[in-house]
């Protein structure tokens, strides 16, 4: 939907944010069309390599993922029913253990920043996506610290407004 949006709307010279299984996402959109993006942002993201899944990413952490399936979706205790948009969702389970397939190398070549969300008063290193952050750092990423819980855009607004400018223009 993302590749297609892309090519539809004839969107050039983008920066494209994956937050938490968005990086999934990002990943592969970067993987098929690199000429269009001209920055990558991870945010509290994972961040795969080629003939991963979320769930080969997490290990035995995934389990947890799986306790909260019911009928093909994950049912984070987060999503509330009937809730008002803007509003979280049940997460189709079969797109956690979908194995990404990277064929581009260009996409590498994509200046790249993550963000890691650390929640006020928890050591960066405690936080559920700490071992992102250091996946980044070994691929050679700029990785930024935002006092805000796993979801900035809600708890810490105009923060991850100014970090994004930030990132933007550099």
């Amino acid at each position: 939907d993302v590749v297609n949006m892309i090519l539809y709307e004839d969107l050039h010279n983008i920066i494209l944010v994956g937050h938490s299984y968005g990086g999934m996402v990002v990943t592969g959109v970067a993987d098929s069309l690199p000429g269009r993006i001209r920055k990558l942002i991870y945010l509290d993201a994972f961040v795969p390599d080629d003939g991963e899944s979320l769930l080969s990413i997490q290990g035995a952490r995934g389990d947890g993922l799986k306790r909260m399936t019911t009928n093909g979706f994950v049912m984070a205790p987060w999503v509330v029913a009937g809730k008002l948009p803007p509003k979280d969702v049940p997460h189709p389970y079969k797109t956690l253990s979908d194995t990404l397939i990277l064929k581009n190398e260009r996409r590498l070549k994509i200046p790249t920043t993550y963000i890691l969300t650390v929640a006020k008063g928890t050591e960066a290193k405690a936080d559920d996506f700490a071992t992102q952050a250091e996946r980044a750092k070994k691929k050679g990423w700029p990785v930024l610290q935002l006092e805000a819980d796993h979801n900035p855009q809600w708890s810490a607004t105009e923060a991850f407004v100014e970090m994004l400018k930030k990132i933007g223009n550099e």
